[in-house]
């Protein structure tokens, strides 16, 4: 998938005094070409390796999220009425883990969610106030579901969301730079992977 690209007048909100790396949903059941709801995200994982890469050497927070279903919360959650291709995500299969590629270290933490946004019903925001963190570097998928009500989240709690446009991914191109264009406007910043090294680096 071609990097969107993102023209905005709104102010920037910049990075603040501690960063955290969320890798949303990059689970097999979205990136494995086996995988029923599967989409073409090669591109945008192989960004977030490099991202991950960075975070990584600089020692900076990374966690993840993956979503996974027990067979009792199928018919409660609403969500799943609209995409019921979903609904294969149970506990316990291999569709819930995270990508390979990305494989996450033993002390980097992994949330399972139920809903779209990675801090509905998670640990995701106690544990970033925990550390300190204010400032997200967000990569994963779907940029115009759990991307964006991420980041809209994120930006409600006081986090400044960096989305980073060539680590995020969705199936609708057109779906893809609309949420990308909305999330520069109101919510937080889409910025290059290349900006978003070097911010590691320097942290």
């Amino acid at each position: 998938m071609k990097p969107a690209a993102c023209t905005t007048s709104s102010p920037r909100l910049g990075p603040g005094a501690r960063l955290a790396v969320l890798v949303v949903d990059f689970a097999r059941g979205w990136t494995d070409p086996a995988s029923p709801m599967a989409g073409d995200f090669d591109a945008p994982v192989a960004a977030s390796a490099e991202l991950l890469a960075s975070a990584r050497a600089a020692g900076v927070t990374v966690a993840f999220t993956t979503v996974a279903y027990e067979e009792g919360e199928l018919d409660r959650v609403l969500m799943l009425r609209k995409t019921p291709r979903v609904r294969i995500l149970r506990v316990g299969s291999a569709l819930t883990e995270v990508d390979p590629r990305l494989a996450p270290q033993r002390d980097e933490l992994v949330l399972v969610k139920k809903q779209a946004s990675a801090f509905f019903g998670t640990a995701l925001e106690a544990e970033l106030r925990k550390l300190g963190v204010d400032t997200l570097l967000l990569a994963g998928c779907i940029t115009s579901g759990c991307i964006r009500t991420t980041a809209a989240d994120a930006a409600q709690l006081g986090f400044r969301p960096l989305v980073v446009r060539e680590a995020v991914g969705d199936r609708d191109e057109t779906a893809h730079a609309a949420a990308l264009a909305a999330i520069d406007t109101l919510y937080g910043d889409v910025i290059p992977l290349a900006e978003a090294r070097r911010l590691l680096e320097a942290a």
